[in-house]
C-alpha cells in the first residue's frame, strides 16, 4: 500500500505542477475520490516512507560547501521537490560561498559537467536528447547570462544560444564591448525538453524538470560567484527568483537579488525577435546598460542612444 501511495503521490504531483504551468489555480473533485485519497493517506501512515536520502546515493563534496549530485539515479516528481528545496537550504548567501582560486574553479566547473553530461535524474531527457548543454564561457566571468532551456539548433551543438536567438544574443553582448569568451551563458534546464510525437519544435521546461535540474545551475552560480546576473525570459526568471515570481514584464528594468547577487530581468532574445519593435528592443538595451553601468565599463554616448531613432 505503501508503495501503491508512493506512486499516486508522484503521478498526481505531476499532474498538478502540469495544470499549474497551464494557468490552473483550482481542480474540481468528487467526494469519492477525495475519501478514497484519505483512506490511502491514512494507511500509508501506518509505516515509514522510504525518504528521499535513502532512495539515492549518498552524495560526496567535490570542493568546499559545494554538494555533489548524484547524476547516475532518475528522480520522480516529489524527490525533484524534496532535493532541490533540501539544496536551497543549504545554499547561503554568496558573501557564505567559498571564494575559490582561479585553478580551483577551473577543476571544479570540469568535474560538475562531467557529472551533467552523466545526468540520468530526467528518465524521459535522457531518451530524448542528443547530448547535455551545460555552458560557455569563462569560469571567471563578472556577467553571467541564464537563459531557458536548449533548443533544436542548441541540442545538435552542444552550446546554449546558437540559433537565431542566439545570433541576436551575441550581437547585444558585442555591442556590450563584450565577447562570447569574456561571460558565461547557461540555462535553468540543461537538456532540450522532449516534444513527443515531433521531430521539431521547442517547449517551455515543467516546473518539475526546473527544480530536478536547478542544483547544477546553482553550482554553477557557487563556483562562478557572478558579479551580476542576467536573466533572459520568464523561464529564466522563475527557476531564479521562483515559480511565483511577478513576471518579466513587471520585472525588468529593475535588479532583483539572488543570494545577494544583482539579477536584471530582461526579455529572451526570442521574444524580441518575435516582437521586432524598436521600443522593445529599447527595453532589452535598457537592462543592458543598467548591467553595464553595475559592472563599472563606461558606456559611449553612442551605445546610450541605440534604439533612440
Amino acid at each position: 500500500m505503501v508503495q501503491a501511495f508512493d506512486h499516486l503521490l508522484d503521478a498526481t504531483i505531476e499532474h498538478l505542477g502540469a495544470l499549474k504551468s497551464d494557468g490552473h489555480s483550482s481542480i474540481l473533485m468528487e467526494d469519492e475520490s477525495m475519501e478514497l485519497l484519505r483512506k490511502m493517506v491514512h494507511s500509508s501512515k501506518q509505516k515509514p516512507r522510504t525518504t528521499v536520502e535513502q532512495k539515492l546515493k549518498p552524495r560526496q563534496n567535490p570542493i568546499p560547501e559545494t554538494r555533489k549530485l548524484d547524476a547516475t539515479v532518475s528522480v520522480t516528481p516529489s524527490q525533484a521537490i524534496e532535493l532541490a528545496q533540501e539544496e536551497k537550504d543549504l545554499i547561503g548567501r554568496v558573501e557564505d560561498w567559498p571564494d575559490l582560486a582561479p585553478d580551483q574553479k577551473e577543476l571544479a566547473m570540469a568535474e560538475l559537467r562531467k557529472r551533467a553530461e552523466e545526468c540520468q535524474r530526467c528518465s524521459h531527457l535522457v531518451q530524448s536528447r542528443t547530448q547535455v548543454v551545460f555552458g560557455v564561457g569563462t569560469v571567471h566571468a563578472d556577467l553571467m547570462l541564464v537563459g531557458e532551456a536548449p533548443g533544436m539548433d542548441e541540442d545538435r551543438e552542444g552550446k546554449p544560444f546558437v540559433g537565431k536567438a542566439g545570433q541576436l544574443l551575441t550581437k547585444i553582448i558585442d555591442a556590450m564591448g563584450l565577447s562570447r569568451d569574456r561571460i558565461y551563458i547557461g540555462n535553468v534546464l540543461k537538456c532540450r525538453p522532449d516534444t513527443p510525437g515531433r521531430s521539431f519544435g521547442n517547449r517551455k521546461p515543467t516546473p518539475m524538470e526546473m527544480q530536478t535540474c536547478w542544483p547544477y545551475l546553482m553550482e554553477q552560480i557557487k563556483i562562478i560567484r557572478p558579479r551580476v546576473l542576467v536573466a533572459l525570459g520568464t523561464t529564466a526568471v522563475d527557476g531564479l527568483l521562483g515559480e511565483k515570481s511577478l513576471g518579466i514584464t513587471r520585472l525588468r528594468g529593475r535588479f532583483q537579488d539572488f543570494r545577494g547577487i544583482p539579477v536584471m530581468p530582461t526579455y529572451h532574445p526570442a521574444y524580441v525577435l518575435r516582437n521586432p519593435a524598436k521600443a522593445i528592443k529599447r527595453q532589452v538595451w535598457e537592462d543592458m546598460l543598467q548591467v553595464m553601468e553595475h559592472l563599472g565599463m563606461t558606456v559611449s554616448a553612442k551605445q546610450r542612444q541605440f534604439f533612440t531613432k
